[in-house]
């Protein structure tokens, strides 16, 4: 991630089709994002983008596609975003989504 002028830029390696939604982990430096819609018409990035908005407290709006349309390695800009409360809000959802998985396989 990295703060910018217009907000914070964070890099994505989205996995359309999974079997959930879900944030966690990172690959090459990008954060993981799986969701369940296929990838096809832009239908993922808006699952990933609304996903996205959940977990961080934003707007849709907010967010905006900078990089990656039609690849599996994205780009978001959380426009107006602070990277040290971005980074907060993704663990603790991180945190929460693991917490949930651990009961579920109780």
């Amino acid at each position: 991630m990295v703060q910018t002028e217009r907000g914070v830029e964070l890099p994505v390696r989205a996995i359309a089709g999974a079997s959930r939604n879900e944030i966690g982990g990172s690959r090459e430096g990008a954060l993981l994002v799986r969701v369940t819609t296929a990838p096809e018409k832009g239908k993922a990035n808006r699952a990933i983008a609304t996903l996205l908005a959940d977990a961080l407290g934003l707007r849709k709006k907010d967010l905006e596609l900078i990089r990656g349309e039609r690849h599996k390695n994205k780009c978001f800009l959380l426009q107006g975003a602070e990277l040290s409360g971005i980074e907060q809000k993704l663990l603790t959802w991180i945190n929460r989504d693991e917490q949930r998985q651990g009961k579920a396989n109780r």
